[in-house]
């Protein structure tokens, strides 16, 4: 009997974490600001362009220092596809 239940407990495991869609982390968003601001020192946006890369990189740096990593990393992946990177 309690083999049995040994057993089924770890089919039952077995078969969650099949269930369960593996999630790529988040990249660090002190690295993805560190993408952004090698990217900027090279680029020569236009004046409209330059005023949306610093309204997303100063969102997403508030969202990195609040430990918001997965949304600090849209904003600045959003800055980057503006410069076309």
């Amino acid at each position: 009997m309690t083999i049995r239940l040994i057993a089924a407990c770890c089919l039952l495991a077995a078969a969650s974490a099949l269930a369960v869609p593996a999630r790529a982390a988040p990249a660090p968003c002190e690295d993805m600001l560190k993408q952004l601001r090698a990217v900027l020192a090279t680029a020569t946006p236009n004046d409209a362009d330059k005023a949306a890369i610093a309204d997303l990189q100063a969102k997403g740096i508030e969202r990195c220092n609040a430990d918001d990593d997965k949304r600090a990393d849209d904003f600045f992946a959003r800055a980057l596809k503006i410069l076309g990177k």
